[in-house]
C-alpha cells in the first residue's frame, strides 16, 4: 500500500511539474516574443518613419498553438506513465504456504541448554506434534553433499551466530510442507524465530503462530548440562567458547522475540530448574489453554 501511495504522490508532482513547466516556457516565450516585436517595430519606425510594420499576430498565433500542443503532449505522457507504473513498480503480495487454520505451529524459544528438545519429544509422544528442529534442520543441510550452504552454515555454527534467514526459513517450510502432505498439521518450531526478521518473515510467508513456549533456565544451569552433553554429543558448538558465545547471541536477538509474542498474548513463560516430570506439567498445562487440545 505504501509503494501505491507514493508512486501516486510521484506521478502527480510529475504531471505538475511538467505543466508547470509548460506553463513558465509560454510566458516567457510571450514575453520574449513582445520584446522582439517592439524592438523591431521601433526600428523600423527609425528607418522609415512613413513605412507601416507587417502584421504579427500569424506568428504569435502560431506559436501558441505550438506551446499548447508541447503543454498537451506533457499531459498524454504522463497518463501514459500513470497507466504503465503499476506494472513494473508495485510488487504483488506473496502468499503464505499455509492458510490460516491450516496448521498449527509453536515456536519453542529458550536458551541453549534449556531442555527444549527433552520437552518437544514428550509433545511429540502424547500429542502428535510434528518435531521441527532449526539447528537439526541446518546441520542436516550442511552434511547434506553437494549443498550450496553446507560451508556457510558449517562457518556459523562454529562462531555461534545465527545463519541467514533465507536458509532457515526455507529449510523449515520444505520441512513443513512435506509432513502436511502425509496428513500433519501440528508443528514444533524449536529453536526459532532467533532474531525479529525471522519471525516476522515466517509469519508473514509461511504460517501464523499459535503462541511461544518459552523456557526459562539460570545460565549456570545451562552451561552444566551443555558442557556434560557435549561429552557424547558430537556437536562441534558444544564447547564452552561457543556457548558462551550463544549465550550472548539468545541475550541479545532472541529474547527481543520473546518480548514480541508477549505483547500480543502469545507467550507460555516455562521455568526449567525444576525435574523433567514437573516441567512437563506447565506445558501441558499451556497446551490446554492455548490451543485447547488433549493428550491422544
Amino acid at each position: 500500500m505504501m509503494n501505491r501511495l507514493l508512486l501516486g504522490s510521484t506521478r502527480l508532482a510529475f504531471r505538475k511539474n511538467t505543466l508547470s513547466s509548460a506553463t513558465k516556457f509560454a510566458k516567457s516565450s510571450n514575453i520574449i516574443l513582445n520584446s522582439r516585436f517592439y524592438s523591431t517595430s521601433n526600428s523600423e519606425k527609425q528607418q522609415d518613419p512613413k513605412s507601416t510594420p507587417p502584421p504579427r499576430s500569424s506568428n504569435r498565433g502560431k506559436i501558441a498553438i505550438l506551446l499548447a500542443l508541447l503543454a498537451a503532449g506533457s499531459t498524454i505522457a504522463s497518463i501514459s506513465i500513470q497507466k504503465s507504473g503499476p506494472k513494473e513498480l508495485v510488487e504483488p503480495e506473496k502468499q503464505k504456504a499455509f492458510k490460516n487454520g491450516d496448521v498449527s505451529v509453536i515456536f519453542v524459544l529458550g536458551g541453549p541448554g534449556a531442555g527444549k528438545g527433552t520437552q518437544c519429544a514428550n509433545l511429540v509422544k502424547d500429542y502428535g506434534f510434528v518435531h521441527l528442529s532449526a539447528g537439526d534442520l541446518l546441520r542436516a543441510e550442511q552434511k547434506r553433499p553437494g549443498s550450496e550452504f553446507g560451508e556457510l552454515i558449517a562457518q556459523h555454527i562454529r562462531d555461534g551466530i545465527i545463519v541467514p534467514q533465507e536458509v532457515t526459513i526455507a529449510l523449515l517450510r520444505n520441512a513443513m510442507k512435506e509432513e502436511f502432505s502425509k496428513g500433519n498439521t501440528r508443528f514444533l518450531v524449536d529453536g526459532f524465530p532467533r532474531k525479529m526478521d525471522q519471525a516476522i518473515t515466517f509469519e508473514d510467508e509461511v504460517a501464523t503462530s499459535s503462541f511461544t513456549l518459552f523456557f526459562e533456565c539460570p545460565e549456570e544451569v545451562m552451561l552444566k548440562r551443555l558442557l556434560e552433553r557435549g561429552k557424547t554429543s558430537g556437536r562441534t558448538d558444544d564447547n564452552i567458547e561457543s556457548i558462551k558465545k550463544r549465550f550472548r547471541t539468545f541475550v541479545e536477538t532472541s529474547y527481543p522475540v520473546v518480548e514480541y509474542f508477549e505483547k500480543q498474548d502469545k507467550v507460555v513463560k516455562v521455568s526449567c530448574d525444576h525435574p523433567v516430570e514437573a516441567v512437563y506439567a506447565e506445558v501441558k498445562k499451556a497446551i490446554k489453554d492455548k490451543i485447547n487440545i488433549d493428550v491422544k
